[in-house]
């Protein structure tokens, strides 16, 4: 090749344009995230809802209803959950989580069949508490749980023992002690019952934590619910099979209505799809300081539902629970930090909705103000009580 053909081949190497990459505009072509189909806050209302509904319920079944087997009743939850779950696994995506578990015999004998003994326990005795308990009382003492959830973790050894945190949880257990003093339908063995269903419950949600501590087990609570329940339902039902069967009539159930059972396994089950979805959208945090809004709005129901008297005693002694409990999930940083964000959003707010804040405000306090004539009507006022009561209908029976 002669010197001017390999002149003119670089010199056409070094002119050819470079390649370019075709321009892409990131806020076009890049898929936008999926927004949630309903905001937030209707996940936490479903589940407050859904929760005090559940309570309420099995309130009036065992109480009021006079249906006082609340083992079969558990058995029969547990067993429309195994259904349920069965049939979602099957024609739903919602469980799919399942197929990532490594769930073999081994781990089902020795891990899922104690936990269940365990749910199963805090089941009956949790609801065994409705027939001698009212509901406030037995949401104030329900606020000791990460009290007991504390000392099952230093107990089982998943945690060194804290005493600064000790002291932290020892403000519910304060208040709690106060609301019992306060109580005037105290019934020990409903009390222990609520106790013990409490340290069931402890030890239980213990017991998940460490099988969950490994990546492979990881579930969601309707996950958990699929694997737990079956094996609740049956230990339940032999249970009840001895204790409660015998004495079970069909006046029972018809006194108490299929259809009214039939609702109430579907309300509770429903809690628990719920629960996933809350999760999923918020987060365990929100959850927790959710439930400490639905105990409070539960004391509230039972005081307009069924008259139940709560005296200032208990009142003051479940604020400090209430209290000690925020405390103890969110820690003083925190607290100041979303209590400047609330202030800041309070302060916008009335300032764009001058006239609904203004709505607010009033309405919280007539809240407050009936709340407190609430607890100070039975013990100032009994015989107004009393006619109240009889105005309204009010039941007579029961411990509410």
């Amino acid at each position: 090749m002669s010197a001017e053909g390999e002149k003119a081949r670089q010199s056409g190497e070094v002119s050819r344009p470079e390649p370019t990459l075709p321009t892409v505009n990131p806020a076009v072509d890049k898929p936008e995230p999926p927004k949630p189909s309903f905001h937030p806050a209707i996940y936490v209302t479903a589940w407050i809802a859904l929760s005090s509904s559940v309570i309420l319920f099995n309130k009036h079944i065992l109480d009021y209803a006079q249906f006082r087997f609340p083992i079969i009743l558990t058995t029969w939850h547990l067993s429309f959950a195994t259904f349920m779950t069965q049939v979602l696994a099957r024609t739903t995506t919602l469980l799919d989580g399942r197929k990532t578990v490594k769930m073999t015999g081994r781990v089902y004998l020795r891990a899922i069949v104690p936990i269940g003994l365990f749910f199963s326990l805090s089941l009956i005795c949790g609801n065994v508490t409705y027939l001698y308990l009212s509901v406030a009382f037995i949401q104030m003492l329900k606020a000791t749980t990460p009290v007991a959830v504390l000392f099952a973790t230093w107990g089982m050894g998943m945690a060194p023992v804290n005493l600064k945190v000790l002291m932290n949880v020892g403000i519910i257990v304060l208040g709690v002690v106060i609301a019992s003093f306060g109580e005037i339908k105290f019934v020990l063995i409903g009390f222990l019952f609520q106790i013990g269903g409490i340290m069931f419950e402890a030890t239980r949600l213990v017991m998940v934590q460490r099988l969950l501590s490994s990546a492979e087990y990881k579930m969601d609570p309707l996950v958990s619910l699929y694997y737990f329940a079956p094996v609740c339902a049956v230990m339940n039902g032999i249970t009840a099979l001895f204790l409660e069967v015998p004495n079970l009539t069909m006046g029972h159930i018809y006194n108490v209505g299929i259809w009214t059972l039939l609702a109430n396994a579907v309300v509770a089950f429903m809690l628990n799809v719920s629960v996933v979805f809350l999760i999923g959208k918020t987060s365990s945090l929100v959850m927790t300081l959710c439930g400490v809004l639905k105990d409070i709005l539960l004391v509230a129901a039972s005081m307009m539902i069924w008259q139940t008297p709560v005296t200032g005693t208990q009142f003051f002694g479940y604020s400090i629970s209430l209290i000690g409990l925020v405390y103890y999930k969110l820690g003083a940083d925190k607290i100041r930090e979303y209590t400047g964000q609330a202030g800041r959003a309070w302060a916008e707010y009335g300032a764009n909705y001058p006239a609904q804040r203004k709505f607010v405000i009033i309405g919280a306090g007539a809240l407050i103000f009936f709340l407190f004539m609430g607890t100070m009507g039975p013990s100032y006022a009994p015989e107004s009580v009393g006619r109240v009561k009889g105005m309204l209908g009010g039941a007579s029976t029961g411990n509410a």
